[in-house]
């Protein structure tokens, strides 16, 4: 059964000393994709100012703006209307061998290869590729991202944005970045293209409707095994009519929800609150 869901994202800076000016790109509007339409989707930006919207290289929706007045705070709501739905079957995937083929002479090559987030030990891929061996791709998805959540414990606050892959194995705890980074790595070293996927989860399946429920950004991966299919290795489960995508890319770095330059002194971390609120 499909859902449709309001999100509201509001991201909160305030400045030790007002910032002369400020430059920033937002990525929080959901795609449109056969599992899930987005209806309606603003950016309100306080000081108010003007914005403009751009696709990216990796087909992500960016809304820019600057800020050229002395601000001391900054406040950025996302707000969007989505209808999403179950995912289909899973068909018979694509083998091995096409899937190198594809790899290595397709764009697809983009998603086959490290990044400097998802790199991982040579010896952790050979544990990747024993524990896929014998499988088929959709089995050997689930077996390594099973492998990473088995190892990383979901912990809050745990990590930063530039915590590494290898770092959140070693220390074994992390957040949904972290994992998504992890299981990324790993597949991409056994030969499964896979993408990193910045988005939102409604945090209860069972929302009663029209009753506002706190969550948060949220990050799972995508594989390619004839077509692309989502999985949620934080939560153990196929991404479903609760994941909602904002955008896709080789790891967090190509899909950072608010990122910017400012001229000024040092602000604290960002307040950044998530609110859902399921309509049907």
């Amino acid at each position: 059964m499909g859902r449709r869901l309001r999100i509201r994202h509001e991201t909160r800076v305030s400045y030790a000393e007002a910032a002369i000016s400020s430059h920033n790109e937002v990525r929080m509007t959901p795609l449109t994709l056969p599992s899930q339409t987005t209806l309606d989707a603003r950016v309100t930006i306080t000081p108010a100012t003007s914005t403009w919207s751009y696709w990216d290289y990796w087909g992500t929706q960016v809304t820019g703006f600057d800020l050229m007045d002395p601000h001391g705070d900054l406040s950025i709501t996302a707000v969007s209307l989505v209808e999403t739905s179950p995912p289909a079957p899973l068909p018979e995937p694509t083998g091995w061998t096409e899937i190198a083929e594809r790899s290595a002479t397709t764009r697809l090559l983009e998603h086959a290869g490290p990044t400097a987030r998802t790199a991982v030990a040579p010896d952790l891929v050979d544990a990747a590729h024993e524990v896929a061996l014998g499988l088929d791709a959709h089995e050997a998805a689930v077996a390594v991202a099973e492998m990473v959540a088995d190892r990383v414990a979901y912990v809050p606050g745990a990590t930063g944005v530039l915590t590494t892959a290898q770092e959140a194995w070693e220390q074994g705890a992390g957040v949904c970045q972290d994992i998504a980074h992890l299981t990324a790595g790993l597949l991409r070293g056994i030969g499964l293209p896979t993408r990193y996927v910045s988005g939102y989860l409604h945090p209860d399946r069972d929302a009663d409707l029209h009753r506002a429920v706190a969550g948060q950004s949220h990050a799972w991966i995508e594989y390619w095994a004839g077509e692309w299919f989502g999985y949620d290795p934080t939560n153990r489960v196929r991404a479903d009519e609760s994941h909602v995508v904002v955008g896709r890319g080789r790891d967090y770095g190509d899909v950072t929800p608010h990122k910017g330059i400012y001229r000024g002194a040092a602000s604290g971390p960002p307040e950044v609150t998530v609110e859902f609120t399921r309509l049907a």
